[in-house]
């Protein structure tokens, strides 16, 4: 589940909000009053969705947008007339006066979209770095030698020992040269 932190001038508003959220089953992270209280928010969650009005006493909602992590995606609620000239690109926008079944399908959106961006993620390897291609080459070409494996049976071996282990097959390969030169 998303980590959510919401954010409105009026600790009741950003309280109610949180009250109808967990009341749907969405856990909330922080209840924020300030711009510079959601951003120590979001840098301590790392990602997640900011669920916030347009104005606050030390920023509007752009300048937190700008200011935020990447991971985490923005629900704006503003006026009509607010939203009427555009929200930034990557921000969803929901009208006041605020309907609950609105915020709540808006927020299933941002929650559904985020988790397939992850799944997403999850399904494509890594890029390794120049050094670690190296090194994972070097210590097939070690397994080959002096286990006489083929290179298949060295890759297979540096694989499943890192999954058994729970670490990358770089880390894995460091792992083998200091066991091999003990």
């Amino acid at each position: 589940m998303a980590n959510i932190v919401v954010l409105f001038p009026k600790l009741e508003d950003a309280k109610s909000i949180r009250n109808l959220l967990t009341r749907r089953g969405y856990p909330v992270s922080s209840v924020c009053t300030s711009g510079a209280q959601a951003l120590a928010a979001a840098d301590h969650l790392g990602s997640g969705i900011i669920v916030c009005g347009y104005k606050f006493p030390d920023m509007i909602y752009e300048e937190l947008y700008e200011n935020v992590a990447p991971a985490f995606e923005m629900l704006l609620v503003a006026s009509a007339r607010a939203l009427s000239g555009g929200v930034r690109e990557g921000v969803v926008g929901v009208t006041m006066p605020l309907k609950a079944q609105e915020l709540l399908e808006s927020l299933e959106m941002i929650v559904s979209s985020q988790e397939r961006r992850r799944r997403r993620k999850k399904t494509i390897p890594p890029k390794r770095s120049e050094r670690e291609r190296k090194l994972i080459e070097d210590a097939k070409a070690l397994l080959m030698e002096r286990n006489h494996m083929t290179e298949e049976e060295a890759h297979r071996y540096l694989q499943k020992t890192s999954m058994d282990s729970g670490t990358n097959m770089a880390e894995t390969a460091e792992m083998l040269f200091s066991l091999m030169q003990i």
